[in-house]
């Protein structure tokens, strides 16, 4: 089977275990999430497109240290995950729904970066509450929303977009999805984006 056959394959694998498991993780959260209502879909203007070079940026991750998206260069494809906030009820499925989904970004030479604008503290204690997630969640927390806002993901409200960005191993910009900040991504939108990479 061709890669891309395969891919299709760890995709409808992966979107079947996702909606079998993302009850669960709603589950272990309930109680502790804030409700933020009906939000507007978009509230920022992109300062990045397709074809730029990355920004790059050196972010505090959760497990410890400094995370460099330009260390990155070379070795692996990025996908920049921004999301608003913690404890809150999207951002908290989006998460651990790519834990379930590790082997799509493993076939592709892909690392995934988490990024919100909470602090070190509030993120520990909300992806300890999720379980472990395999790839680096980062705060973007001080100066506040800088990175976020570097990309045109910074909310009026200090929040960040729900933004999906890939950086391929030349550090460019290849896809862009500022998406409606009620909804989840589609992965099947990322799995797209991968496929174009092979291009």
């Amino acid at each position: 089977m061709k890669r891309s056959g395969w891919i299709v394959v760890l995709l409808l694998a992966g979107v079947f275990v996702l909606s079998q498991n993302i009850s669960a993780v709603s589950q272990a959260l309930e109680g502790s999430i804030y409700q933020v209502g009906k939000l507007k879909p978009i509230d920022s203007v992109l300062k990045v497109k397709v074809g730029d070079t990355a920004p790059d940026f050196t972010l505090q991750a959760v497990a410890g240290g400094g995370v460099t998206l330009s260390e990155y260069a070379g070795k692996k494809n990025v996908v920049i995950s921004f999301v608003p906030a913690a404890w809150t009820p999207v951002c908290s499925d989006q998460w651990p729904g790519y834990n379930i989904v590790k082997d799509l970004f493993d076939a592709n030479d892909a690392i995934l970066l988490g990024i919100t604008v909470d602090n070190i503290p509030t993120l520990f204690a909300w992806t300890s509450r999720m379980g472990e997630l395999w790839f680096p969640v980062l705060s973007d927390f001080w100066p506040h929303g800088a990175v976020a806002d570097t990309y045109g993901v910074l909310r009026t409200d200090g929040t960040a977009e729900r933004a999906i960005i890939i950086v391929d191993k030349k550090g460019i910009i290849r896809y862009i999805d500022v998406h409606d900040i009620n909804e989840r991504p589609l992965l099947e939108s990322i799995v797209k984006a991968f496929q174009k990479l092979q291009e």
